[in-house]
């Protein structure tokens, strides 16, 4: 049988599949867009693709508003992101109420994430002191427990899996004497209620992320990778002082299924040049 030639489509076909299937294998981990927020409302696909070269396999977003993503609607959101070697994994939802979480959860649905994720205590709960740069929450733990319940139930129902998010007031001891993370592990079912751990927050308040992967074991399913440097700021990873090799030996106990960079604040250095610095560290230490 005489062979066809391949036509010039064909050939530019297959380099894409080739050079895609390549780069997925070359890239690894997970970035919170937060990071680079500034250069996401300048410019998202142009920032987007800036990531998948810095080596990064997927994403977290941190930029919804009035259905969009970043300004995209759902299913352009996912689809450019497919079409740079990018998976959407979760979403930071902190608008979340009660009455707008339907439309949220499908458009988390739409846009091809896994995890709705609840950033600070939702439905008006989180306070925040700006003099003393400080965190809280008002409300009963009761309630914020049932509020995340009935959140984790709707994503169940849906398809995704509801996480809540830590900074360091959930992990020291409230006004009551209880330790809000403490309620939320021992009070929610983990069928629908789990939780992302941001490393830096739990070592800012004094816990150890070990300890709770060993007393509270597969709650954890996401890691905020994230440094400390010796005054206590926000640091590239690898450059501050926290044991991340420690704490990636007991990924199991933990649950934790993927991990993202993130770093909230890069001082005199640019948020893309931090994510690279960030990319190097973290094959360095094991993580893949």
């Amino acid at each position: 049988m005489k062979r066809l030639p391949l036509t010039k489509g064909i050939l530019a076909l297959a380099f894409v599949l080739l050079t895609t299937t390549f780069y997925a294998q070359d890239n690894f981990g997970g970035l919170a867009l937060y990071t680079v927020r500034d250069n996401m409302g300048e410019d998202a696909k142009g920032t987007l693709q800036k990531v998948a070269d810095a080596g990064y396999a997927y994403i977290e977003a941190a930029g919804y508003n009035e259905g969009k993503f970043y300004g995209m609607d759902p299913k352009e959101f996912k689809s450019y992101l497919e079409s740079i070697g990018l998976t959407p994994v979760s979403t930071h939802m902190g608008m979340v109420t009660l009455d707008n979480a339907d439309q949220l959860i499908a458009d988390t649905k739409a846009a091809g994430f896994t995890y709705f994720t609840i950033p600070v205590p939702p439905m008006g709960m989180f306070t925040f002191d700006r003099e003393n740069r400080t965190m809280g929450m008002k409300g009963t733990m009761e309630d914020f427990a049932n509020v995340l319940t009935t959140l984790g139930k709707k994503c169940e129902a849906a398809g995704l899996k509801l996480l809540y998010h830590n900074h360091d007031f959930e992990y020291k001891d409230n006004e009551d004497g209880i330790k809000p993370i403490d309620y939320l592990l021992e009070n929610t079912d983990p069928e629908y209620v789990n939780f992302q751990m941001d490393l830096y927050w739990v070592t800012k308040a004094g816990a150890d992320p070990v300890a709770y992967f060993e007393k509270y074991p597969g709650r954890f399913k996401l890691w905020h990778v994230k440094d400390m440097d010796d005054e206590g700021r926000f640091a590239p990873v690898g450059e501050g002082n926290i044991d991340f090799g420690r704490i990636l030996n007991e990924k199991e106990a933990s649950g934790m299924q993927m991990y993202f960079v993130e770093q909230d604040r890069t001082w005199d250095k640019e948020p893309l040049e931090v994510i690279k610095i960030s990319h190097k560290a973290l094959k360095a230490i094991g993580f893949q």
